[in-house]
């Protein structure tokens, strides 16, 4: 595995304290030539961590724990690691801890979170987040809702954003992540990120999105697919406060006006494929059902709590 072995060799001279900027600039270089040299280095980075973490907490008796090495002992054991991690088996775990900073958007809000590093994230109606942003990490949990992340990239301190058992890396990029109850879904405006799910199993893959590629994950599989541009500005109108829908069912545009207010729109099965055209703020309801009833002829019924459409 020459790809393995020249990360493992980047690795130990970094580790070994002796590091100039020239040495910095030759290991961007090397990891911008491929997405494999990428992923390597990552994934044995990630081993050597968590097998600095086991060596400290197993130490032989009476022996003192070493500052720094990277002897062939602790080595071997990054190594099992790395295989297991290329195999999908074990791969780097990242969990929550109690001082990782929480962000929060009510129904219908918008807040923008920025860091230190110059990145920041955008995040939608009704969602919540987790950060860990140190020096050593950039590691977000998304936990719901739905989030637009413009990242300030760094090779040697990748930004990651893990969403259930599902993470996403940045390769220097703009990138949008939703998080449904039933599905996931990644879209690349700018850039690079890589997809994979490392508690998968060994026929899980590490996928690398560009502009215009969506992944999509679901409980049962995994799909790509591509969009064009104007395609994904649509779905990123939120940014600016509004819904924009080309021909989309009734149903699937009530769906989303839903996401952003109590009231609910209710559709009728009758009413359901009616396609709506149109641009509307998130929280105009009254605009949206006034069409329904106007310009589509539909049926339009006030509750306290809902509107039923129907035809």
């Amino acid at each position: 595995m020459k790809i393995e072995s020249e990360a493992a060799s980047w690795l130990r001279r970094r580790l070994h304290g002796e590091w100039s900027d020239a040495d910095q600039s030759a290991l961007d270089a090397w990891l911008a030539a491929s997405d494999a040299n990428c992923v390597a280095y990552w994934r044995l980075e990630a081993a050597w961590d968590k097998a600095q973490r086991l060596s400290a907490l197993q130490p032989s008796a009476g022996e003192a724990l070493p500052s720094r090495p990277f002897g062939p002992t602790i080595l071997k054991i990054a190594a099992v690691f790395v295989v297991a991690a290329i195999l999908g088996i074990a791969g780097a775990r990242f969990y929550s801890e109690p001082h990782d900073r929480n962000y929060s958007t009510g129904l219908g809000g918008r807040e923008t979170v920025r860091f230190a590093d110059g990145s920041s994230i955008e995040l939608n109606t009704n969602t919540h987040l987790r950060a860990r942003m140190t020096t050593e990490q950039r590691i977000v949990w998304l936990d719901r809702g739905e989030a637009y992340f413009s990242i300030k990239h760094d090779p040697t301190h990748p930004f990651i954003v893990m969403v259930g058992n599902h993470r996403v890396t940045d390769l220097g990029t703009k990138f949008m992540v939703r998080r449904d109850a039933d599905k996931l879904r990644v879209a690349v405006m700018q850039g690079r990120v890589t997809f994979d799910t490392p508690d998968a199993q060994a026929s899980s893959q590490v996928a690398v999105l560009r502009p215009g590629d969506v992944a999509t994950a679901t409980a049962k599989e995994i799909s790509l697919s591509k969009e064009s541009a104007e395609e994904l500005e649509i779905q990123l109108a939120w940014r600016r406060g509004v819904l924009v829908f080309d021909d989309t069912p009734l149903a699937e545009a009530a769906a989303e006006f839903n996401r952003y207010n109590r009231t609910k729109i209710v559709v009728a099965e009758s009413a359901a494929h009616v396609p709506v055209v149109g641009t509307f703020p998130v929280n105009d309801i009254e605009d949206f059902t006034r069409l329904a009833h106007m310009a589509l002829g539909l049926s339009v019924e006030r509750h306290a709590t809902e509107t039923v459409i129907a035809r």
